[in-house]
């Protein structure tokens, strides 16, 4: 990170109080580079969608979800679309009952303009008074939010992580799990087996999971519905908007600039 944009957090981890927020507004495409926070980090889009990537995978996050950093994860933080970034800080240490590891979560109507309000709250706020009510509720919020299976997990070994690297380069691709197991000399059960040791879920649902996340970047930085479930490898508009629909509850114009 070496833009006085990027650099702006560090001021923000300077402060007595156990959390503070800043906004930031990155064009389509940019990127923060690699980093890591001292505190916990709730990221937030009110616009566009991002991408963030660790050394255990990656996460997209669309508007209507946050992702809970926990403190010392080095990520990256990448741009589809125009973001306008949202963000608390908050010390792990004095605030307890958070969750434990990175995740997303969902953002209800009330978390959204409490993080909204939470930008103006100045770093040395009174500790009584409504901006200290305005974190704690803006805590409460984050306590007891859904978490969300946005994340895609990157394999360690190297079969499983050809395959995924694979299906990240062309999610269109329909090979079957038993024909990538062709490819790579091993019986299929083996692939069924690696997927499941390796990231936690099924060949086929790292697929669908590895294609939503696509769609989600693709939709924010403004291509047609159609042409993102062709380059997913759905054969109608209609069936990609239902998989979209059973994952978001919403359709995927909801996602569109």
């Amino acid at each position: 990170m070496n833009t006085p944009l990027a650099r702006r957090h560090l001021d923000f981890h300077d402060t007595e109080r156990p959390m503070v927020a800043m906004e930031a507004n990155w064009p389509a495409g940019a990127s923060t580079g690699w980093h890591s926070h001292p505190r916990g980090q709730l990221l937030y889009a009110i616009e566009g969608v991002m991408r963030v990537d660790s050394a255990a995978g990656f996460w997209v996050v669309p508007p209507n979800r946050a992702l809970w950093l926990a403190p010392g994860v080095r990520h990256a933080v990448r741009m589809s679309g125009d973001v306008q970034m949202r963000t608390a800080f908050i010390d792990t240490a004095r605030i307890n009952a958070l969750p434990e590891h990175s995740c997303v979560i969902n953002v209800s109507p009330l978390l959204r303009e409490l993080l909204v309000a939470a930008v103006q709250v100045p770093r040395d706020h009174a500790e009584d008074g409504r901006d200290a009510r305005l974190m704690g509720l803006l805590l409460d919020e984050l306590r007891t939010a859904e978490t969300l299976p946005l994340h895609l997990p990157v394999p360690q070994d190297a079969r499983v992580r050809r395959i995924c690297e694979a299906l990240l380069d062309q999610p269109a691709d329909t090979a079957t799990a038993a024909q990538w197991a062709a490819r790579l000399g091993v019986a299929s059960k083996t692939v069924h087996r690696l997927f499941l040791q390796e990231t936690g879920m099924g060949f086929a649902q790292w697929r669908e999971q590895a294609r939503l996340l696509f769609a989600l970047r693709r939709l924010a930085e403004g291509a047609r519905i159609i042409d993102v479930a062709f380059e997913c490898g759905y054969a109608s508009q209609s069936a990609f908007a239902a998989m979209f629909r059973r994952h978001f509850g919403a359709p995927p114009s909801s996602v569109q600039r």
